[in-house]
């Protein structure tokens, strides 16, 4: 799709690339190393994806999870999210994952966790 911002990423940006996926950090990031798991091939959300997509996803992110630890072992914990719906929050319409790097103390109290996309109920 030419004017999806996913669809034309520069070639440089990408620091993982797999056979449905690349991956590139944020350019907005939560914590430092926040990467984005994006599909090649353009749709818009999770659930558009076909069998292949679906199954590797789970070794993108297993495998996401241990470069980012080897890049930093500060990193104790990982929130991964994604918006689906622009009532969910979603702003690009081509769907890609979070995978956002967690530290002991980068918020005074992380209990909630995800929870906090709603922030009133992040707290129980």
């Amino acid at each position: 799709m030419s004017n999806c911002v996913f669809c034309n990423i520069p070639e440089e940006s990408i620091v993982n690339d797999y056979k449905h996926f690349f991956i590139i950090r944020d350019s907005s990031p939560v914590t430092s190393l926040h990467s984005l798991i994006i599909p090649k091939r353009h749709i818009v959300s999770y659930f558009e994806c076909n069998k292949e997509e679906y199954e590797e996803i789970p070794l993108v992110l297993n495998t996401q999870k241990t470069e980012l630890k080897l890049t930093d072992d500060a990193i104790t914990g990982f929130n991964i999210g994604m918006n689906i719906g622009e009532d969910a929050g979603q702003t690009v319409f081509h769907f890609h994952i979070h995978i956002i790097p967690r530290r002991k103390g980068d918020i005074d109290n992380p209990k909630g966790g995800i929870r906090g996309v709603i922030p009133n109920k992040q707290k129980y």
